[in-house]
């Protein structure tokens, strides 16, 4: 008998339908060959500090740090859990071979791996590795099964992240609410300092961002320009700390007719936007629809749980060439945008190395739709499928092809200019101006996101009469971070980047995985170190105090979690020591602990809880 292991019963149903163990029986699926059974996500976790000894059990600064000579795993304690591991374990005795079916990615390799380490696992192992849960994609995935050997790094990679965070997020907290939590603050409950090796880096960001826009002390500078057949026209002159500093070159300007002294037209092109992994979804639903990073979440899995759309966690933007056979039947299978497709219909299917690129793809491609047709679909879960299906049509459409214009004058010796854009041939833009029936109505855009306005025909030498005038300038602070724009700024370790190429080189030293960043935000929130308002997030006090009182900046440097994870994204590739990761990890710990231990101040913050800090506003309103 072969054992097949999922992540989740309903895969399991869909994996026991193709292989003919139709048979359902207590916990798993059994036929002639094949029995399928399932876990429910993690059902091992990483031992708590008790388990190891009994000394760990009470929170004391005397026994930090706390680290384990080698880390081992527990059975959850839950019933449910328990009596499905038991399952898994009596099946495991009774096969010839197990099949891992679990997510193909680093959480599933570890889940199935420990589950199977805790079951004492000693049969031959073979890896299931697909794409989405199509049956022609789960068929596929059986024909072409991989060795356990060749996932050994991304399974370490795993490991290290599980066992980097134990170390960081449990000493660190433990330290941090020992030396510096006010316990006098309602005694009835803990008042813990949580801290994490990606938590709290993040919220680092929040927190500096928001300090900035505190902080921030608005400029005015005054900028000469004119009006010259209703088309505003800016000069090359500095500009001006006070209108009065510029009432003289005003002055001269309005002395002389403007005279159009260059028209340059040049024909430009801008390039569909990428296909998306997950976090360049997340933040484009947080945009349009106001989804948070945890709903997209949700959303995206349910749907490739339907087979509608491919694996979502994923880091690349990119598919591989033998995708490309494949892209012109799901497209045709896409009934919903029949209409939109007829636009390359008869046309050879474009292939762009924006799109396809081998070297870009480790485990799995882009997101993309499976070709499935969509049924009885929520709202969300047609907005986050309409996105996805759009962006993977806009990507075989033509580019833009639009005019620029830049039309330079001059009045007297000052000089100005003026530019424009006009779209000639939509190109892929197409895509996007027909609506799609279930999704919302986009919102009107931004003024920023505007396209620059047309210009009427100017012709070199032309003179006139013109309006100079002195345009008022004021700086602006940044704008405080949403859930789409915090997305960015893990994934690009704090640096603020628009250009996608960049974003991809950024990537590699992100803090967090894809998969995981949607959680990091929902820890945030769960601790009461940030809170929403409207879309923006706010840093609340307990987040701020938490930051001041950090000084030790390994533990709040989006940079430096950053270098971490590339590391941990090397071992995955079998470029880097694992044991050396874990190695820098605990002198890092050793080293903070002792920063803190010596700290002299009695500095004290108070956590407070998101439901206490409703009951604050509460009280505080009603006195009001």
């Amino acid at each position: 008998m072969i054992l097949c292991i999922t992540e989740k019963p309903s895969v399991g149903a869909d994996i026991a339908k193709i292989l003919g163990a139709g048979v359902r029986r207590d916990g798993y699926f059994e036929g002639d060959t094949y029995c399928v059974t399932w876990t429910f996500g993690h059902l091992c976790e990483l031992k708590d500090p008790s388990d190891y000894t009994s000394e760990w059990k009470r929170w004391s600064l005397s026994a930090l740090p706390m680290i384990p000579p080698r880390f081992g795993i527990k059975l959850k304690d839950d019933k449910g859990i328990q009596h499905q591991f038991e399952v898994i374990e009596k099946l495991i005795k009774r096969c010839e071979k197990v099949i891992n079916c679990g997510d193909a990615g680093q959480e599933g390799e570890l889940i199935q791996r420990w589950v199977m380490q805790k079951a004492g696992c000693d049969k031959p192992v073979e890896r299931l590795w697909i794409s989405s849960l199509t049956d022609e994609s789960i068929r596929e995935g059986f024909n072409h099964l991989r060795p356990e050997k060749e996932l050994e790094p991304l399974y370490t990679a795993g490991l290290c992240r599980a066992i980097g965070d134990w170390i960081l997020g449990i000493n660190a907290t433990r330290l941090y609410t020992l030396k510096y939590a006010d316990r006098s603050y309602n005694e009835s409950r803990s008042n813990i300092l949580s801290v994490g090796r990606v938590q709290t880096p993040t919220l680092a960001l929040v927190v500096n961002r928001q300090k900035e826009i505190e902080n921030f002390v608005p400029t005015t500078t005054f900028e000469l320009r004119t009006n010259y057949r209703d088309v505003v026209f800016t000069s090359n002159v500095k500009a001006f700390k006070t209108e009065e500093e510029g009432q003289a070159k005003l002055q001269e300007a309005a002395e002389s007719e403007f005279e159009v002294t260059s028209v340059v037209k040049k024909k430009a092109k801008e390039a569909p936007p990428k296909l998306f992994d997950l976090t360049s979804l997340q933040v484009e639903a947080n945009k349009k629809y106001g989804l948070s990073a945890d709903e997209t979440l949700k959303t995206i899995q349910a749907l490739y749980e339907k087979k509608l759309t491919t694996y979502p966690r994923v880091d690349t933007t990119y598919l591989t060439d033998d995708m490309y056979p494949k892209c012109g039947p799901i497209l045709n299978s896409l009934t919903h945008y029949q209409a939109i497709l007829q636009e390359i219909r008869g046309k050879k299917l474009k292939k762009s190395n924006k799109v396809f690129d081998n070297s870009k793809v480790t485990d799995h491609h882009a997101i993309i739709p499976t070709g499935q047709p969509p049924q009885m679909l929520s709202k969300p879960e047609w907005q986050v499928y309409d996105l996805i299906a759009k962006r993977f049509i806009s990507v075989f459409f033509p580019d833009c092809v639009y005019d620029q214009t830049q039309i330079k004058g001059k009045a007297g010796k000052i000089e100005f200019k003026a530019s424009g854009k006009r779209i000639d041939q939509p190109g892929w833009k197409a895509v996007y101006e027909k609506d799609t029936p279930g999704t919302a109505e986009e919102k009107p855009e931004k003024e920023e996101d505007k396209e620059p306005s047309t210009l009427p025909d100017f012709k070199e030498g032309e003179r006139g009469p013109h309006k100079p005038f002195l345009g008022k300038k004021t700086t602006t602070p940044p704008s405080y971070y949403t859930e789409g724009t915090l997305l960015k700024a893990m994934e690009t370790a704090g640096a603020s980047v628009e250009d996608d190429e960049l974003r991809e080189a950024l990537k590699a030293n992100g803090i967090g995985r894809p998969s995981t960043r949607a959680a990091i935000i929902e820890i945030l929130y769960k601790r009461g170190y940030i809170r929403k308002q409207g879309k923006s997030l706010r840093a609340t006090e307990a987040g701020i105090d938490l930051i001041g009182l950090i000084r030790e900046e390994l533990l709040k440097s989006a940079k430096l979690t950053g270098i971490w994870e590339g590391r941990l994204r090397a071992i995955e590739r079998g470029d880097y020591s694992a044991p050396e990761f874990i190695a820098q990890l605990k002198v890092m710990i050793n080293d903070i602990t002792l920063s803190v231990l010596r700290d002299p101040s009695n500095r004290r913050i108070t956590q407070v809880a998101p439901e206490e800090q409703k009951k604050k506003k509460k009280t505080s309103s009603t006195k009001k």
